[in-house]
């Protein structure tokens, strides 16, 4: 188990809730089976190749899911947490997939698991300026390119729970021309930043290994836990909205224990967070991207109907939790 012999950083790994996960992994060493140590150039170069490889699918996927090309994106936000570029991972998409070189481009950087929806909250604000252009939200993680393999608790624990990934979403706002909208409406958004809980989800420098290495404090799940009603609140009274008028709930895969934590305490059933449970069990914590993985499982579902309403909810380093109400 990627050459962790630490006690609990095994048990860690073997924890049912996560049954599968995708990793850009090296090859291991034929004698010992441990994973070599990657240098920092390595994982470098591996985010960049993989952000590019994982995203481009991504893009298709949305575009074609949308009935859009390549060619009539005129907006792109790109999320990551894993990885730092200069330009950044939207001006490779631009260069490498022949986007218009007029689009328009955001890179949202090092905000964490909550950075989804802060990213499709600017992109909402852009496409409402420009009603009919699509814009393309795209948020690629390669979390193996920060792992830190020193065989502890607390890197067993993170390297155990975060995978690889992308996701992507075309978001378009109404005009004339545009015709009956293909998903849901975007209606607000709310954020809830807890201060106190500052270092709480945090990268820290590793010297001797020269990489980063994430930190997950212990009573995260009791925190987000007592703090997520708070936007929810907001957010839905602000839109005329109870708790009970939510029909579907898109909540990010932050761990076993996180999602109990929200589920108590928002009075969520099984079946409100089996999105949220699946993604996870089949593909671990995508970070940025792991809510769209689970709005896409609940529109592969066919059970919406129009004039449903959702919640997003993503939760981060800040530590952060952020919010949108849907309508379809």
């Amino acid at each position: 188990m990627f050459g962790f012999e630490n006690p609990i950083a095994r048990r860690v790994f073997k924890a049912s809730h996560i049954v599968k996960r995708h990793l850009m992994l090296p090859d291991p060493d034929p004698q010992t089976g441990r994973l070599p140590r990657e240098s920092a150039g390595a994982l470098i170069e591996k985010f960049q190749r993989g952000a590019l490889e994982m995203g481009e699918q991504a893009i298709r996927r949305a575009l074609d899911a949308s009935g859009s090309g390549l060619g009539d994106v005129d907006a792109i936000v790109c999320v990551t947490s894993t990885g730092f570029m200069v330009p950044g991972l939207s001006c490779l998409f631009v260069r490498e997939l022949g986007l218009t070189t007029s689009c328009r481009r955001i890179d949202v950087v090092g905000m964490g698991c909550n950075a989804g929806l802060n990213a499709l909250a600017a992109l909402d604000g852009w496409a409402r300026q420009h009603p009919g252009q699509f814009g393309l939200l795209v948020c690629c993680e390669v979390n193996s390119a920060i792992y830190c393999n020193d065989d502890t608790p607390r890197d067993g624990i993170v390297n155990s729970l975060f995978a690889d990934g992308a996701a992507a979403v075309v978001v378009r706002a109404d005009s004339a021309e545009a015709g009956t909208p293909s998903g849901p409406r975007v209606v607000d958004f709310e954020s809830h930043m807890i201060p106190e809980e500052w270092g709480t989800m945090r990268f820290d420098w590793h010297d001797t290994l020269a990489c980063w290495r994430f930190y997950l404090g212990r009573d995260i799940p009791y925190v987000l836990g007592v703090h997520c009603a708070t936007p929810v609140t907001s957010l839905l009274k602000r839109n005329g909205v109870r708790r009970r008028d939510i029909d579907h709930w898109v909540i990010h895969t932050g761990g076993g224990a996180v999602i109990d934590a929200i589920k108590l305490k928002l009075g969520l059933t099984e079946h409100d967070v089996r999105h949220t449970r699946s993604v996870l069990r089949d593909f671990g914590n995508l970070s940025s991207g792991s809510f769209l993985f689970s709005y896409e499982r609940l529109l592969r579902e066919n059970t919406v109907a129009a004039g449903d309403y959702g919640v997003m909810m993503t939760m981060g380093p800040g530590a952060q939790i952020e919010t949108a109400l849907l309508q379809w």
